[in-house]
């Protein structure tokens, strides 16, 4: 991980270094803390933009909200901390971390009073799933782990503690020698990944699962849903097994670290023709045309900044 020089911690900004809290925090003992990922791109006129920056910190109140914790900023003090971030450490292109947390106080699962504290970190993030991912596809397997019921764990937080899971799955997975985890709901049906939403495409109708289903409501996925239409793709929201997604001729993952990945092969059987197919390919172009200030009809979607 490459550090940055500040942190912005509870409207302060303090150096990378600085940023602490008490081991006896709240939310390191009991996971009580909900997170955003979001990124910034260098655009090709010299400024940086933010994608859906806004509709970012809107979640993590949202998520909060989920959680009964009042987080004590608005999505408009949290946009201005993320940029305000991003400019201190001259950061024109990377990723964004903002995090709400249960602070140090009480000790035991119920948070009493303590504080809910806040902190906006940035620094530089390539491909997640690695260089070569996002041309030639990954390797995924079904995990062992299922995604938890929707009302075991609010699946529409994005909450620290859900991570478990994933964690857990992602471990399998790459002790296992694939890239990533595909979960299925407790019903048998495919969720989402460890981090990432999934769509597959099979006799041209793109289909991706429900928002009924415990998955997180991933922007990214939704910005693929609008854009997949407006470019005239059918796009259905619906449930699908394990089996249906093995047929697809095209499959990926969306997300803000993994934006759009093409799956190649799933437990041992190859996806479509094993590579990045031609939908796939055509939505990531438009996509990175989107994100980097290229397309004007998406510019409500982009905050931006100069460094």
């Amino acid at each position: 991980m490459q550090t940055t020089e500040f942190i912005w911690f509870d409207g302060k900004m303090l150096p990378w270094a600085d940023a602490r809290v008490h081991v006896l925090t709240h939310a390191l003992h009991y996971g009580s803390a909900v997170f955003e990922g979001i990124r910034a791109y260098a655009c090709a006129d010299g400024s940086s933009a933010v994608f859906r920056l806004h509709d970012h910190c809107q979640r993590l109140i949202n998520s909060g909200k989920i959680l009964r914790m009042q987080i004590p900023y608005t999505a408009e003090q949290l946009v201005d901390a993320c940029v305000e971030t991003l400019c201190a450490n001259k950061l024109a292109e990377g990723y964004i971390r903002p995090l709400s947390f249960v602070g140090q106080g009480e000790m035991g699962v119920y948070p009493g009073n303590n504080p809910v504290q806040t902190i906006v970190a940035v620094w530089p993030w390539g491909a997640y799933l690695g260089a070569e991912a996002l041309e030639k596809g990954i390797r995924v397997k079904t995990s062992s782990f299922l995604r938890s019921h929707v009302n075991s764990s609010m699946s529409k937080a994005k909450a620290s503690a859900n991570y478990i899971n994933s964690i857990l799955a992602k471990v399998e997975a790459k002790e296992d020698g694939y890239d990533e985890a595909v979960m299925l709901d407790t019903n048998g049906f495919v969720s989402e990944a460890t981090g990432e939403n999934i769509f597959m495409l099979r006799g041209g109708v793109l289909k991706t699962t429900p928002l009924a289903s415990p998955i997180l409501d991933g922007l990214t996925r939704a910005s693929v849903i609008a854009l997949a239409r407006d470019l005239g793709y059918t796009v259905e929201e619906q449930i699908f097994t394990r089996d249906e997604l093995y047929l697809a001729d095209e499959a990926f993952f969306t997300g803000t670290a993994a934006e759009i990945t093409p799956i190649r092969e799933m437990d041992r059987r190859q996806i479509g023709k094993g590579e990045a197919g031609p939908v796939t390919k055509h939505l990531q172009q438009e996509f990175f045309r989107i994100v980097r200030g290229e397309n004007p009809k998406y510019a409500g979607w982009l905050h931006t900044y100069r460094v």
